[in-house]
């Protein structure tokens, strides 16, 4: 491709309108959560386009990785800005989250109006199996990365016992872990060693031979004055409703409770979704009452199946807070609303993070102690998914679950008669599928979800 065709605007390295297309294709095929999503992206930028190389393409993934929020997405933006400046940035961005918000939210009416049917509770009865089993899957992979040495190991274990025994808010954790790791790093110390980062994803593509060539492109240097506006658009387009929901309804409504708790998660939601989704469903279940135990569950089985970054089953929880617990307008306009809301306070920081720090992206380059910190917190992440691995298990093969206290010691205990076998045979026939079968994701998803619905046919689940 010529850079220089006539199709491209002045400061672009790419036809901004082929550069649209090619963002609306990888969106709309974007399933298979971050590792998926991310070979999708270098797939087709790098191996097919050729816009971007090796190179530039898993130095922007490191940076991303440094950063809180789903990497994928913010990836997307930062190559997006890069080929188109800031409104390349954030078309690539938000054409990533739109197709997986849209089916999300249909899901999640349909969720809210006919959940109750039995049929589709037998689908959902299924469907907790496969995502038991993909949880656990990822803490395997997750763990043979992150727990390189007996110090992660530590680190992890740590983080297994300070949330699931002792209650600490994960934000905690992941300040403590970055905290130790950046420590480490600059101490030299090891343990603490970078592990060599990103491995190649596909066919290697020199810089030179792309689009963009080597060159920085002029509006990717440092321009303290337009970044400190950028930055401050996007901190007013993030925190100004919020504020004006706490100043308008007052903190015990819940479109301000939606607003402050998932602006939190923004900040801290590093190591992926998955490190931050026990404390979600904890919050979401018994600080706001705003879900089951179970149907925590069930928004992650709908978010695994849809495109998009498999933190948007976030929306699946915001809707159903506002659709329960609005008062005053319909419901499911409720409910859209907070979906919408709890999309708009989550997302917005992604893109603050990548405009404001990617021209300063160079200047990370081999710092050993921001790996060493990364590095640590996707250890202690390991720990966090464990917990939540045990907090879904409780729930989908148990009737009953207890909490037993003693002092600052709190646990949660199943209680051994309430088993429930058919839960807990299909779990194990799920596990089987994923770790000795090697079947896909979205075959193990259906395949789960149809044998929920063969078992309420055959009148013995669901």
């Amino acid at each position: 491709m010529d850079a220089q065709s006539k199709d491209v605007r002045p400061g672009d390295v790419v036809p901004l309108g082929e550069a649209v297309r090619v963002w609306a294709r990888i969106a709309a095929l974007s399933f298979g959560g971050p590792a998926g999503q991310i070979a999708l992206m270098h797939r087709i930028l790098v191996e097919e386009k050729r816009w971007i190389g090796d190179t530039r393409f898993l130095h922007a993934l490191n940076f991303c990785m440094l950063l809180p929020g789903p990497e994928a997405q913010q990836l997307a933006t930062y190559v997006g800005w890069l080929l188109n400046r800031t409104l390349g940035g954030v078309i690539a961005g938000v054409l990533f989250i739109l197709p997986g918000a849209a089916a999300i939210l249909g899901l999640s009416i349909i969720y809210a109006l006919y959940g109750q049917l039995a049929p589709v509770e037998a689908l959902f009865f299924g469907l907790k199996a496969a995502v038991l089993a993909i949880v656990v899957q990822a803490v395997v992979k997750i763990g043979q990365r992150a727990l390189k040495n007996g110090v992660m190991i530590a680190v992890a274990a740590v983080s297994l016992v300070a949330i699931y025994a002792f209650d600490v808010p994960f934000p905690v954790i992941v300040a403590a872990a970055g905290l130790i790791g950046f420590i480490g790093g600059r101490q030299g110390i090891s343990a603490f060693a970078p592990g060599g980062g990103q491995g190649r994803i596909g066919a290697h593509v020199e810089d030179a031979d792309t689009v963009l060539g080597l060159d920085v492109p002029a509006h990717a240097r440092p321009d303290r004055g337009f970044r400190f506006a950028v930055a401050a658009i996007l901190m007013i387009l993030w925190l100004g409703p919020v504020a004006l929901l706490y100043a308008v309804f007052g903190p015990d409504n819940v479109f301000a409770e939606i607003s402050a708790f998932f602006s939190m998660l923004a900040v801290v939601t590093f190591g992926g979704a998955y490190a931050v989704l026990a404390w979600v469903a904890q919050a979401a279940v018994e600080t706001f009452g705003w879900l089951k135990p179970g149907e925590m569950l069930d928004g992650l089985g709908l978010a695994e199946t849809t495109p998009g970054p498999l933190i948007m089953v976030t929306q699946f929880v915001g809707f159903l807070a506002a659709f329960r617990e609005a008062t005053g307008l319909p419901p499911v306009l409720a409910g859209i609303l907070g979906a919408g809301l709890t999309t708009w306070v989550t997302f917005t920081p992604c893109f603050l993070w990548i405009f404001l720090g990617a021209p300063y992206v160079e200047r990370l380059r081999g710092n050993r102690a921001l790996s060493a910190a990364l590095q640590t917190i996707t250890a202690a992440v390991v720990g966090v998914i464990l917990n939540l691995s045990i907090w879904f298990s409780l729930h989908v093969l148990f009737g009953e679950v207890v909490t037993v206290a003693a002092g600052p010691l709190a646990v949660d205990l199943p209680v051994p008669a309430t088993l429930d076998p058919l839960a807990a045979a299909l779990t194990a026939a799920t596990l089987v599928a994923v770790f000795w079968l090697r079947i896909g994701v979205t075959w193990v998803l259906g395949g789960s979800a149809l044998a929920g619905l063969a078992l309420w046919a055959l009148g013995l689940g669901g």
